[in-house]
């Protein structure tokens, strides 16, 4: 990875998204949430954590969660995101960067999230090694529109500050 210039604040913007498929129980933040479906991918498929990752690694500098966790590497086939993401909690350490605040947004048509955001904020929370209240998770549907509304998928994005410390 390149060479970070460390500045007092850094900004970074996530996105990930997975397809749907038959088979509970489905996995967000580190959760597992009863469902009749589960998010498809080569590790968890967790989509709010891998746009975490996505975003904590931007804002650094660090390239993208492919270059890190490849899928073509069979040592992340079924990984732990929340593993993952510890994992890049300690790069940005290394780097001279903690983190500030996270904001969340859930795209799902459904289950109905709400009920599970303030315990994916507490497991966020901890693999950051932050206060639960510095992290935000919005859970929004596809009003019936788009691959989101229509249950295909489960999209999430993710913005962070990183200050130097």
């Amino acid at each position: 990875m390149p060479h970070t210039v460390l500045l007092p604040v850094r900004v970074g913007l996530g996105h990930d998204r997975h397809r749907l498929a038959p088979g509970g129980p489905l996995k967000l933040g580190g959760v597992e949430i009863p469902h009749d479906h589960h998010l498809v991918g080569h590790s968890d498929a967790d989509v709010l954590t891998h746009s975490l990752i996505d975003a904590l690694l931007g804002a650094s500098g660090q390239g993208d969660i492919g270059q890190h966790f490849p899928d073509t590497d069979p040592r992340f086939r079924d990984a732990c995101s929340i593993k993952m993401l510890e994992q890049v909690v300690a790069q940005l350490r290394r780097l001279g960067y903690q983190v500030a605040n996270v904001d969340c947004i859930i795209f799902a048509q459904r289950p109905k999230l709400a009920p599970w955001t303030p315990k994916m904020q507490q497991r966020l929370a901890a693999a950051l090694c932050i206060a639960p209240q510095l992290v935000n998770i919005k859970a929004k549907t596809g009003e019936g529109v788009g691959l989101v509304g229509s249950g295909q998928v489960i999209e999430a994005q993710t913005v962070v500050l990183l200050r130097s410390c």
